[in-house]
């Protein structure tokens, strides 16, 4: 199970506003999701996948490709990978265990 954070953005638009494309790749990735059995999470600076790596790469390919279909001409595409394989990982698991130890450091 990995965990991947993608940050898609289109370079050389007319205006200084990406959420025209932000949105669109992140429709793709939610279809992409859906269709293939994975989680998202969408943040202000990126969108979050969980699950299987070969399809959460291949969900992020087609986001790529969609912000040129919506008229970009450059498109920059960062991906950060956490692929645990030594015991079940979850989005919710890694914030859970944060808020664990942030809670035992306040008492």
């Amino acid at each position: 199970m990995a965990i991947v954070e993608v940050t898609i953005v289109p370079l050389g638009t007319a205006t200084p506003s990406l959420s025209p494309w932000v949105a669109r790749a992140h429709q793709v990735l939610e279809e992409e999701a859906k269709a293939a059995g994975l989680k998202t999470m969408l943040t202000p600076m990126a969108t979050i996948l969980e699950g299987d790596l070969d399809r959460i790469l291949a969900a992020i390919r087609k986001a790529h490709e969609a912000v040129f279909a919506a008229g970009a001409v450059r498109v920059s595409t960062s991906i950060r990978i956490d692929d645990r394989r030594d015991k079940p990982a979850s989005m919710e698991g890694k914030v859970r265990s944060v808020e664990e130890k942030l809670k035992g450091e306040a008492g």
